[in-house]
């Protein structure tokens, strides 16, 4: 099968698509099942386990608290519902960095590409690594070298998975979302549905919920839900990408947001909200009360399963930004190479290992420092639903196999709810959110070095 023709094109009009990359040599291996499950691991890390604490501190009502929670799901399908149109538009390797280019400059293409390489996904793997690595400090003494060590070999690991093979990785992904959900729902079930759950119960008068309160309480659950659009990153490999791209969205959202108001159900069921406000392990809360101590280390172990899964996800996905850019000249010469026999972006898989290796010493001295990780996911996003708009003006009689649901209302309203979120964290943390920025703008003398270069020939 070409590897660059959408199966619902006929064989003979194949080489009329203009959609693919001339020089893209990455197959088409993914199909509907991978890329749902990609959205599942991207998106259910650690922060369902430890957020909802922040969340009810804003928000100390049950019915407000599970609303928020809904209105977070909601939210991030309004942006979902943007991201379709685009991923099926451009079913190329490189997401937002492609939308960029294709709807305003090539230069604001490689600024958020380049944002979102370094900062975004190197940024995240070295956050999860050390974050794997300090939860089973936790359950096993080995020390802070034997973390850092441990932090190291994780990355490695999981490098040289997705090094193999696109179908490896995504097999890997798979086992560990499928795990991942069936340990969650027994959790749920257990504490929602045997009849000796207990069922918390607070004396203290619950607080007024104040709309300052409940928009504090979204940031923190859009938070959460980041990382629902990994599939656009991997366009160039996905089967069908004009029917599975959208499909992967709104089902893998689908199960996240399911997932995500039953646990929260359970927190509530097991803890009262007055508890459970401040609190950083909700969590383990929850399980220590349905099943003692054992239950906390059970509620370890899948928080780290939860973690694995979403750093080897971080780990597919990234380095098809680095790779998307080096197709056009714009990122360091050798990341557009695919290996002969794998059929991966190795040397971009390489250089992404490298990079989050080296954030690591940077994390271990100054912990809060990839906090900017959030703000720049925020800005990102809403560059994606700005492309959309413009696109929408610019290319009206382009082929879009899939077109977004409530155009021109709903995308506005994730743009809106993000830009009030990105204002925010300005105001509130502008150390992090000009940090995210001056890495952002010191991709500039690197563009014009790029762009001195020769052309590569297709």
């Amino acid at each position: 099968m070409n590897p660059e023709r959408d199966d619902r094109v006929p064989r003979g009009q194949a080489e009329k698509k203009t959609h693919a990359h001339p020089r893209d040599r990455l197959a088409r291996e993914l199909g509907l099942s991978d890329t749902t499950l990609l959205v599942v691991s991207s998106v259910i890390g650690a922060g369902i386990f430890f957020t909802p604490g922040v969340v009810a501190e804003s928000i100390p009502s049950p019915k407000w608290f599970l609303f928020a929670w809904a209105i977070g799901g909601g939210l991030s399908l309004a942006g979902a519902l943007a991201n379709a149109e685009l991923g099926a538009m451009f079913p190329r390797a490189g997401g937002d960095y492609v939308y960029l280019r294709e709807a305003f400059h090539p230069v604001a293409g490689f600024l958020v590409g380049w944002l979102s390489f370094f900062v975004i996904y190197a940024g995240t793997v070295a956050t999860l690594a050390t974050g794997f690595a300090g939860g089973v400090g936790r359950l096993v003494a080995i020390g802070e070298g034997g973390e850092l060590v441990l932090a190291l070999l994780v990355i490695v690991l999981t490098t040289w998975v997705n090094y193999t093979g696109v179908r490896s990785g995504a097999t890997f992904n798979n086992v560990t979302a499928i795990l991942k959900v069936v340990a969650i729902s027994a959790l749920v079930l257990a504490g929602l549905f045997l009849p000796s759950a207990p069922v918390a119960v607070s004396a203290a008068p619950t607080p007024d919920v104040t709309l300052k309160g409940f928009g504090l309480a979204m940031s923190p659950v859009l938070f959460t839900y980041l990382g629902w659009n990994a599939p656009v990153y991997v366009a160039s490999e996905i089967r069908s990408p004009g029917r599975n791209i959208p499909r992967s969205l709104f089902l893998g959202l689908a199960i996240c947001t399911g997932l995500y108001l039953l646990l929260n159900l359970l927190y509530l069921r097991t803890t009262p909200i007055t508890e459970m406000a401040g609190a950083t392990d909700v969590g383990s809360m929850a399980a220590r009360a349905l099943f003692g101590e054992l239950g906390g280390r059970l509620a370890s172990l899948l928080i780290l399963l939860s973690v694995l899964g979403c750093l080897n996800a971080t780990i597919l996905v990234g380095p098809r930004i680095a790779y998307a850019m080096a197709l056009d000249g714009q990122f360091f010469a050798g990341a557009d190479r695919v290996h002969d026999a794998n059929r991966t972006p190795h040397v971009a898989l390489l250089a992404q290992a490298v990079v989050a290796a080296g954030l690591i010493a940077v994390l271990r001295s100054f912990p809060s420092v990839l906090d900017y990780t959030t703000f720049a996911i925020v800005v990102a996003t809403m560059a994606d639903v700005a492309a959309l708009y413009t696109l929408r003006r610019s290319r009206p009689d382009a082929a879009r196999p899939y077109r977004t649901w409530g155009y021109p209302l709903v995308p506005a309203l994730y743009f809106i709810a993000n830009g009030a979120i990105a204002f925010a964290m300005l105001i509130g943390r502008p150390v992090e959110c000009l940090i995210a920025i001056g890495v952002t703008l010191s991709g500039l003398p690197f563009l014009w070095l790029f762009s001195r270069r020769a052309p590569t020939a297709p």
